[in-house]
């Protein structure tokens, strides 16, 4: 409702409750809308590197793992999109990697993903993203809006830092976690059940609560009861790093600046791109 420059004081009181209603009931529809599109948008709508779900088969220490993403990335927008599937076994399972990705020309935005390593011959990736339709393009407003759903992309690390380091040219920080082996495989297993449930029931990105920095808290506090708080470095996930260190998650004794300078893996993974071990590659 539009107050005219006339209207007296009363009058402009008595307005705001209303329009601050119409905005409320705005921001419910939009959110409905979203909610619908869930289960009304098809399959050949989706962004191709997105189209297909990962699935995860846990039978005891084996854990068959379909559709894992490995696309061919010419550009950002021009790429062969492939999948493969994988069987992993537990007992190799040895280390977890939180993964850190700052936005260009933002300090305080990022995207942050986890990795889990098996004996140093097999990483497996997990970036939970808005799952966008063809041609769309990622907006925080919609996102807070409820209008993306929930997607854990699982793919090897030549596609999902690959993507990152060498097609967006986005530095791309590379963090082992202080974790125990048995902790890394159940926190990969939440990861996984994760996956499975998400492919069964949609569910709604938000770019403050559920985004993929939140997740990444909440699987590890599953695995770790409160052992990260809620932080404003949740919602400004450029400095998640520093919350990760600061509560002991980063393998490391070095002050948290030479951690992170040791960490960045940008310039390694352009010279491992197309070479085999890329994965150790980064590592060196």
């Amino acid at each position: 409702m539009r107050i005219h420059s006339g209207a007296t004081p009363a009058c402009a009181l008595r307005c705001q409750p209303r329009l601050a209603a119409w905005v409320l009931l705005g921001l419910a529809a939009l959110a409905l809308c979203g909610c619908a599109s869930l289960h009304t948008v098809n399959e050949e709508q989706w962004s191709p590197d997105q189209a297909v779900l990962a699935r995860a088969e846990i039978d005891g220490p084996q854990v068959t793992i379909h559709n894992i993403r490995n696309c061919q990335y010419r550009s950002a927008d021009d790429y062969t999109v492939r999948y493969y599937d994988k069987t992993f076994d537990l007992g190799r399972l040895d280390s977890t990697y939180f993964i850190l990705v700052p936005f260009p020309g933002s300090a305080a935005l990022a995207h942050t993903m986890l990795s889990f390593g098996f004996a140093d011959r097999d990483y497996i990736g997990v970036s939970a993203e808005v799952r966008r339709k063809k041609g769309e393009n990622y907006s925080a407003l919609a996102g807070l809006l409820g209008h993306y759903p929930m997607t854990y992309v699982v793919g090897d690390e030549r596609d999902l830092i690959g993507l990152r380091a060498n097609v967006r040219d986005n530095e791309v920080y590379l963090y082992r976690m202080r974790l125990t082996a048995e902790q890394s495989r159940r926190l990969f297993l939440d990861m996984m059940r994760r996956v499975n449930q998400l492919a069964d029931k949609p569910e709604l990105y938000n770019t403050l609560t559920n985004n993929c920095t939140t997740v990444i808290r909440q699987h590890v506090n599953r695995v770790i009861p409160n052992k990260m708080p809620y932080d404003y470095r949740l919602l400004l996930p450029g400095y998640a790093d520093r919350l990760v260190y600061d509560v002991g998650l980063l393998d490391t004794d070095l002050p948290f600046e030479e951690t992170k300078l040791r960490a960045s893996i940008t310039r390694q993974a352009y010279l491992y791109r197309d070479g085999p071990g890329f994965s150790q590659g980064i590592r060196r």
